[in-house]
């Protein structure tokens, strides 16, 4: 297990390798924090990273939905940092309307993302907090055929299929707006639907001292009859000091830059 011994010095190295401008060099490669945000950071084409902050037992929330405070302080710096080195983070409607997030860099130094929320059924009013607070601009992703309505926003329309609204898809109109290293942050049914549809380059799982006994799973995958079909990635693991993470490869980095990444010019957003 590696331990990440983040510097203002490295914190600095990470953020100018934003959308490839400089990568990790020889010399850099054993520093853990190096290896860890790296491949994020430094990425010229499509990257999609999933992060899941969860208890031991594997909740991300109780029954009731309260999913506050799961990570501890290094678990959250954690990902503020993912979102310092990506370009937009997508989270669903769901954790819109229960946790109200701003979804902003605020436990470390770094330019905000861009906010996408997969929104199908246009369920959200406009009068959400996001949509008001000064912050980064907001995507909303919607199903071609719901009612219009007006937003502070981006509204991209996707057309729905008999799945729902198809990630790859998603990752397409994105790129076609110069955002191509993303965050898919929330909440299990948005990751599992990205993992399921063969499109995250690396899954970040925080895992805190914490047991809730009972709620929903941060991961939520169609149901396998045999272990011989699980997933079974790369792992590395790393303390963060207040959780430990598993930073598993479940697409080899050479088809980061490949999919939907080469299709459009990157723009760096910092």
């Amino acid at each position: 297990m590696r331990k990440i011994d983040m510097t203002d010095h490295l914190w600095a190295r990470l953020l100018a390798m934003r959308g490839g401008r400089t990568s990790v060099t020889a010399g850099e490669e054993n520093d853990p924090a190096l290896a860890l945000y790296g491949p994020i950071a430094s990425t010229r084409g499509g990257f999609v990273l999933a992060q899941v902050g969860q208890s031991i037992d594997g909740r991300v929330a109780t029954p009731a939905g309260d999913a506050r405070d799961i990570s501890g302080p290094d678990g959250i710096a954690h990902l503020h940092r993912c979102r310092a080195l990506v370009e937009a983070v997508i989270v669903g409607v769901g954790t819109v309307k229960a946790d109200n997030p701003r979804l902003s860099v605020r436990a470390v130094k770094g330019p905000n993302p861009v906010r996408v929320v997969v929104d199908c059924r246009a369920e959200l009013t406009g009068e959400e907090t996001l949509f008001h607070d000064g912050g980064a601009p907001v995507i909303l992703i919607q199903a071609h055929d719901v009612p219009t309505r007006t937003y502070a926003a981006d509204v991209i329309r996707v057309r729905r299929t008999e799945q729902g609204l198809d990630p790859q898809a998603m990752l397409d109109a994105l790129g076609e707006r110069g955002l191509c290293r993303i965050l898919v942050e929330g909440g299990a049914r948005t990751i599992s639907r990205f993992i399921d549809a063969g499109l995250v380059d690396r899954l970040h799982v925080a895992i805190a001292p914490l047991i809730i006994g009972s709620g929903p799973a941060g991961i939520s995958l169609p149901p396998i009859a045999e272990l011989s079909s699980a997933h079974r990635p790369t792992a590395k693991v790393y303390n963060l000091g207040s959780d430990i993470l598993f930073d598993c490869e479940l697409r080899p980095q050479i088809s980061s830059a490949s999919a939907y990444g080469q299709k459009v010019r990157v723009a760096d957003h910092a």
